[in-house]
């Protein structure tokens, strides 16, 4: 990707620079007058358009996704958040988790970490970690080692992004739920699902889940693949009556328990 835009970029300027010789021949002083600006004005789309190359080549959005013998390892990066999740979806076995913030700089990646479901003494850690993006591949290099990933999804869909629960249902009544430092969010991608509740003040991890979701005429519908307190989850697909306005998300049905569901999310911004 990032050779493919260098050699575009190189024949645009090769092509722009042979069209401004040639303009620049002419003796004509009106027209000597008007090249040198209009050179300079190539050269600046000539700039924006390899910005525009680097820029796409940077972007990582959506979910990615490597297996081996089974164990599925897919992480999810989505509006300034993340998610790393290891799960047997055949064995209905949950690994492990962790996420938080990111923000990317060149050809690099630093996290800041909110929740680890193996260790709680990795919350607050910083990571920085190089990574190369070639097409549908992203090439992460580690300290010890390096991880090829498949892209999922490129996080494009009308709920991605990270949503924290904001209101409830009790009682017949949508009751706003106070906001502190725990919290439970949902990160969607252009396909995938997790929600995670955590309290990174406290270091406490409370639980997860997720797999796929389909977002559709207002149908919202998920498969399960993981759930950290009950594997027998897995493999469920649930569906709800949902509707987005307003950078708010109202969904409600039936829980896998067979509980009534009426929420509201709110999208939360990470960058």
């Amino acid at each position: 990707m990032q050779k493919k835009a260098f050699l575009e970029f190189y024949v645009l300027c090769f092509m722009q620079f042979d069209f401004c010789q040639t303009i620049l021949k002419y003796q004509n002083s009106i027209m000597k007058r008007f090249a040198y600006p209009f050179v300079f004005i190539l050269v600046i789309i000539s700039a924006l358009s390899f910005t525009k190359y680097n820029a796409v080549q940077k972007d990582i959005s959506g979910a990615w996704r490597v297996e081996q013998n089974g164990i599925d390892n897919i992480i999810i990066y989505q509006d300034g958040y993340f998610s790393q999740t290891v799960f047997d979806k055949a064995n209905k076995s949950f690994t492990g988790t962790t996420g938080g913030v990111y923000k990317i700089k060149d050809n690099l990646i630093e996290t800041k970490i909110e929740f680890n479901s193996k260790d709680k003494n990795d919350i607050g850690e910083v990571y920085t970690h190089s990574f190369d993006l070639r097409g549908d591949e992203l090439v992460i290099s580690m300290k010890d080692h390096t991880v090829k990933m498949k892209r999922i999804d490129d996080g494009n869909s009308d709920l991605a992004g990270v949503w924290r629960i904001t209101g409830r249902m009790q009682n017949g009544k949508m009751v706003q739920m106070q906001q502190g430092d725990r919290k439970t969010i949902k990160l969607l991608s252009g396909s995938r699902f997790q929600w995670i509740a955590i309290n990174p003040a406290s270091k406490e991890f409370f639980g997860t889940g997720g797999g796929t979701y389909i977002f559709k005429n207002g149908k919202y519908t998920e498969t399960i693949e993981f759930f950290s307190r009950d594997s027998s989850r897995v493999g469920a697909s649930l569906t709800f009556d949902g509707v987005v306005k307003d950078g708010s998300w109202n969904h409600k049905g039936l829980s896998s328990k067979g509980d009534p569901i009426d929420e509201v999310w709110t999208k939360e911004k990470n960058n």
